[in-house]
């Protein structure tokens, strides 16, 4: 198994001591802070690797963005990370997150050439290619009957099929689907 520290720091940035943290870019939810900021770690990230990171940019999906009326909060950064990662595979690198349990985005370059990201970890939390399937979902919902809100962090190979609420709603049917009366949060 490969360390992440392997992939995602260089040589001379592990013989320094370089701690990941410092090679990992933070995002909330609804986006960056200043427009290009995302790819301009990406890029520089690239270039330590000794990439040219001439094409990584979010031009593209800036000018598409502006002309979509089905855009909504939370979607941009989606569609930045999407366009990034596709970018990083023709360099011989991927899109990695790490997955913390917030909304926050924790983005990473790794250096991978042809292999998967698989089984790594970052201070005990997995850490995945960005578009590969998290390991956990995490379900919440407020129960249409009583309002208590619920919460359920399952293997991606779970479902809540036929789950039900401490006050007896009905919340999940034998599929794993929600009732019609069940929201989920996004």
């Amino acid at each position: 198994m490969t360390d992440l520290e392997d992939l995602v720091l260089t040589p001379g940035e592990r013989a320094q001591g370089v701690r990941v943290d410092s090679v990992m870019f933070r995002m909330d939810w609804t986006g960056e802070n200043y427009p290009g900021e995302l790819a301009a770690f990406v890029a520089g990230r690239v270039g330590a690797f000794g990439a040219e990171p001439t094409d990584v940019d979010t031009n593209v999906v800036y000018h598409a963005a502006e002309s979509d009326p089905t855009l909504r909060r939370g979607d941009f950064p989606v569609r930045q990370l999407d366009h990034l990662s596709d970018v990083l595979a023709n360099l011989g690198c991927t899109l990695a997150v790490r997955d913390n349990g917030t909304d926050t985005y924790e983005v990473l370059v790794a250096l991978t050439g042809e292999r998967e990201l698989t089984e790594l970890t970052y201070q005990g939390l997995p850490v995945r290619a960005w578009g590969s399937e998290p390991e956990a979902t995490l379900v919440s919902l407020d129960c249409p009957n009583c309002s208590e809100m619920l919460v359920w962090e399952l293997p991606a190979t779970e479902t809540l099929a036929d789950e039900r609420c401490d006050c007896g709603a009905a919340l999940f049917d034998a599929g794993g689907r929600p009732m019609p009366s069940v929201t989920l949060h996004s």
